[in-house]
């Protein structure tokens, strides 16, 4: 049934990359830029993308600004852990029209056999918003190629065509 579903997804899904940190900017944005060059390179379009601080109202605004440019998906790096700043999973969390917790566990579990106990401290998540997929993903490059590679780019589409029924 997966399998059927995804003969009918998109194969080509216009996303927007959100990078959410108080320490880095454009020209610094390593994260932010394995995003863009993975999703170009599996043939998704990058409608945009920006470097906002850990904020919420900066991040809604980043949202908006997604939305504005067509993306269906939107992927945020940073702001995921639990130091004091990081606010992006409960500024998307309030705006979730349906939360995808299989995303968050996944991530989690991928992360452990790489990383280890460290992984429990990721709050990754995913979910709907006004017919866009978000992302929530650590700032660590690392950790974005993992969540891109082995989560994200394989269900994208179908997760964009889910959206549509």
């Amino acid at each position: 049934m997966a399998a059927e579903h995804k003969l009918r997804a998109p194969v080509h899904v216009s996303a927007f990359v959100v990078t959410c940190s108080d320490s880095r900017d454009a020209a610094h944005d390593d994260s932010g830029k394995d995003l863009r060059e993975g999703l170009s390179a599996a043939g998704h379009t990058v409608a945009g993308h920006t470097v906002v601080k850990d904020d919420p109202e900066a991040i809604r605004g980043a949202l908006a600004q997604a939305q504005a440019a067509g993306a269906r998906a939107v992927l945020f790096t940073g702001g995921t852990g639990i130091g004091r700043r990081d606010c992006t999973v409960e500024t998307l969390r309030a705006l979730f029209e349906k939360e995808l917790p299989g995303f968050g566990e996944l991530f989690r579990m991928l992360s452990y056999q790489r990383i280890g106990s460290p992984a429990m401290m990721s709050r990754a998540t995913a979910g709907t918003y006004q017919g866009m997929i978000l992302f929530a993903l650590p700032g660590s490059p690392q950790a974005v190629r993992l969540a891109l590679e082995a989560l994200i780019l394989p269900e994208l589409g179908h997760a964009v065509r889910e959206l549509t029924r």
